[in-house]
């Protein structure tokens, strides 16, 4: 049976699933019962109404003629080749000898790398299946662990949790007992179980992981790169070394290991803020910035980005959700005009803009998330026309009448207008 020959009800039962809800999570964003979502799709009850069906697709994060069957289920813009990932990660007959030299790999993944970090997600699409089969083949943790965290990173992106939940989990297992790639890989476990909305689950794993990796106080700074006393933020990816010897006590935590720390940190903090424990989301990125605040123009050679910056613009989206709407505005106009904001990578601008547009719609500013919107398809477009997140915060704000100034022309370039 084909797509369009599911009744109604069942598919609304698929994308409740593939949306991670339960029955009940469906029923309380709908405020309805539970018994009336299970007899929709059950095929008991009736859908006869189209503004119920609307209803239906908003929470769903569809088109309503995606749930009458009347058109393809891929939304506007997202990149085709999700399925070749999947079948990717689904096969294990692994080459029994690696096809390509560790180095060339290397070299492949950092090419990766530097398609996500400009935001490039149709043409990493169409490379990661080769990239998998290669690195499988090595079975080398140095380039599995990046490899599976690029992937998870992506599939979070394209609204593809449980796809990149994983990935991650491939990391985990392909990182054995090298900690700090262990580490590296429990920051996607923790984006991927929130993107899940797991949030609870993606708090303990990423707290564990940063008490783990971090020293119990930062007092003792790691050493930093030259011409600390000019930069606030990485110097990117400028070597070549590989992870040393983690183990053991008494050891000196490099500036590395801390950067990686403090991302899990940020990352714990978002998951508490979406378990509603604002005051331990607070305390955590006060702990993030007291690590940021010891690094100064380190090699970030596990991609996280990490700084003070990176750590401001978690007070952000930590502010708005929590309903404080003043304080958002206000941290959000400081950070946005700092240097070291003009350094992140386009994918972090863009993906934080588009979570400061969805915060602020949360807590009622239409204005404010449209800026946002608007800023964030001039730094990285593909963050919001190839995103589903992106195209329903889009949907959610064009709905206001009139539409705030910008936004109405992103609805016509992800097809949310006819």
């Amino acid at each position: 049976m084909t797509n369009d020959d599911l009744p109604i009800g069942r598919r609304v039962a698929r994308w409740r699933v593939r949306r991670s809800m339960t029955q009940q999570m469906l029923a309380d964003r709908l405020r309805r019962s539970k018994s009336w979502v299970d007899k929709v799709e059950r095929g008991v009850r009736t859908l006869d109404r189209y503004s119920v069906i609307q209803e239906l697709a908003h929470v769903l994060r569809v088109d309503p003629e995606v749930l009458l069957g009347q058109q393809p289920s891929t939304p506007a813009g997202t990149p085709d080749g999700v399925d070749d990932i999947r079948a990717t990660l689904a096969r294990y007959d692994i080459p029994p000898a690696p096809a390509q030299a560790p180095e060339e790999l290397r070299r492949q993944i950092g090419y990766a790398w530097l398609s996500y970090q400009h935001a490039h997600y149709g043409q990493l699409v169409r490379v990661l299946p080769g990239l998998l089969d290669a690195v499988q083949g090595v079975r080398s943790a140095e380039v599995l662990v990046p490899a599976y965290r690029i992937t998870s990173s992506l599939l979070v992106k394209l609204d593809e949790a449980d796809l990149a939940w994983l990935a991650a989990d491939r990391a985990m297992a392909a990182a054995g007992d090298n900690q700090i790639l262990a580490a590296t890989a429990t920051i996607a476990v923790a984006q991927a179980l929130r993107a899940s909305h797991r949030d609870h689950l993606a708090l303990a794993a990423a707290l564990t992981a940063a008490n783990r990796i971090l020293p119990p106080t930062p007092t003792n700074p790691p050493p930093s790169g030259p011409g600390d006393h000019e930069v606030d933020e990485p110097r990117g990816d400028r070597t070549a070394r590989q992870p040393h010897d983690h183990g053991g006590e008494g050891r000196g935590w490099s500036a590395g290991e801390w950067a990686v720390g403090g991302t899990l940190l940020v990352q714990a903090a978002l998951a508490a803020a979406g378990c509603g424990e604002h005051r331990r989301a607070a305390e955590l990125t006060d702990r993030a910035a007291g690590v940021a605040a010891h690094l100064r123009g380190y090699d970030d050679q596990h991609r996280t980005g990490f700084g003070p910056v990176v750590v401001d613009l978690a007070r952000v989206v930590l502010a708005a959700q929590r309903g404080d709407a003043d304080e958002a505005l206000r941290r959000h106009s400081a950070v946005v005009r700092r240097e070291a904001w003009r350094r992140l990578p386009a994918e972090y601008r863009g993906a934080y803009l588009v979570d400061v547009a969805r915060a602020y719609l949360q807590v009622g500013d239409l204005r404010g998330a449209a800026r946002a919107l608007v800023d964030a398809d001039s730094v990285a477009p593909a963050e919001v026309r190839c995103r589903p997140l992106a195209r329903t915060v889009i949907a959610d704000v064009a709905r206001a009448q009139p539409a705030p100034a910008g936004v109405a022309r992103l609805a016509t370039l992800v097809g949310l207008t006819r």
